[in-house]
């Protein structure tokens, strides 16, 4: 009597430790309530076991399982945590890896002592102890590999999934494992070490492929950085011509008094070193907008260094839907792309941009071109560029255009590299 009552509590310790692991894999919250759920559940999945132990006997129980315990553990997943098919059935999947550790731990105290109920008191021991480190340990970290994509769900999956499918067809269903064939027993260290490895090759190809994100992420951060303090310069330098305005008193009555005193050529140098210093420190008014009036100044009197000729259309509004920092950023960047490649243009005639913005339907509408020597090079719609670190000026621009719901591209036309954006 005490040796079955042993027996059946491995089962319901099993049924119990394999529900609860599932559970948490998927993400159920440790609640009060959740675990009160979860036991009544796996009462009324353990009468429905001992019903179909009563009624067919323990081998065809024992080829039932599947069908009584496994695919309502799939289902409590399902529809109580409301989580997908795949997180369902991986979670009772890598559940049910999880109950080997447990189950040989049992099978060598029972060999060892020589005692059946050893084995099923091994069992429970190890399965109690085993939940424990399994929630404090490996809970969180499966719960984000299941939900961060469907990818890293199959990559994580996989494993479990074929070694539930093989123990069951080879263990269960048919003697395959325990015939004694070499082709028996080399099959599991074989799909192991194959696991293994693919899983080291893919872990490691999506390693990169975050790093190479967060690289990206830390660079477009350290550019808007950049266009954050370029503005303030600029900020800075139309504050000094504002002062420089302000003063304009004290330069006429200084005027005034060499002219009393008739020192035409001091007032002649006077005027033109005045007139340079305004010319320096002013922008261009080339629309309403201040923030794209000091912007474009700022890169006209690049261009003008580098012996480009830049022709500028601004027709926009005093107000845009957009940070100064993300129109600096947008507008400098094409500008800054435009001026190194019509840097490399050996003919200084054909060195040419044009720049066009206006407003239409509280949309800003860009178009900037120019010529280039060398013909660019796409990638997924984007130009890209040999050289490390370069090209995320492009990827800037474009993602503060997709942040503001507008569209984008970039294509050449007649010698001419061109940039277009509606947002």
């Amino acid at each position: 009597m005490i040796a079955t009552a042993i027996a059946f509590s491995r089962y319901y310790i099993a049924l119990l430790f394999g529900m609860t692991i599932a559970a948490s894999f998927a993400g159920m919250a440790r609640t009060k309530k959740n675990y009160i759920v979860v036991g009544g559940y796996t009462v009324f999945v353990f009468l429905i076991q001992l019903l179909c132990l009563w009624n067919f006997g323990m081998d065809m129980t024992l080829k039932l399982y599947p069908l009584i315990c496994h695919f309502p553990i799939a289902l409590f997943i399902l529809i109580y945590l409301k989580r997908s098919w795949l997180i369902a059935l991986i979670s009772t999947f890598t559940a049910f890896l999880c109950c080997q550790p447990p189950r040989w731990i049992g099978t060598m105290a029972g060999l060892i002592l020589h005692n059946v109920s050893m084995n099923h008191i091994g069992y429970n021991v190890t399965a109690i102890l085993f939940y424990f480190f399994l929630q404090k340990y490996a809970v969180k970290s499966v719960q984000h590999l299941l939900e961060r994509s469907m990818k890293s769900c199959l990559l994580f999956g996989a494993m479990p999934t074929f070694y539930y499918l093989f123990d069951y067809s080879a263990t269960v269903y048919t003697d395959f494992m325990y015939n004694g064939s070499r082709a028996a027993v080399q099959f599991m260290p074989f799909l192991t070490a194959t696991f293994y490895f693919v899983f080291v090759l893919l872990y490691y190809s999506d390693t990169q492929e975050q790093a190479r994100i967060q690289r990206e992420r830390d660079m477009l951060d350290t550019q808007l950085k950049q266009a954050q303090t370029e503005f303030a310069l600029l900020r800075r330098m139309q504050q000094n011509a504002a002062s420089y305005r302000h003063d304009m008193r004290h330069h006429i009555a200084f005027l005034q008094r060499l002219a009393f005193e008739g020192r035409v050529e001091e007032i002649k140098e006077y005027l033109n070193t005045a007139r340079s210093d305004i010319d320096a420190i002013t922008p261009v008014r080339y629309c309403e907008n201040e923030a794209v009036n000091l912007i474009l100044s700022a890169y006209a009197g690049k261009a003008k260094q580098a012996e480009i000729c830049l022709t500028i259309d601004a027709k926009l509004p005093d107000v845009l839907n957009f940070s100064d920092t993300e129109l600096c950023s947008l507008l400098s960047n094409a500008l800054e792309n435009a001026i190194q490649a019509c840097e490399k243009i050996l003919d200084k005639s054909k060195r040419l941009i044009r720049l066009r913005l206006y407003a239409k339907n509280n949309k800003l509408c860009i178009d900037i071109r120019n010529i280039y020597q060398s013909e660019p090079i796409f990638r997924e719609g984007l130009p890209i560029s040999s050289k490390e670190e370069h090209g995320l000026g492009t990827k800037s621009m474009a993602h503060i255009v997709e942040k503001h719901g507008g569209a984008f591209q970039f294509s050449v036309k007649d010698g001419w590299f061109i940039f277009q954006a509606v947002t």
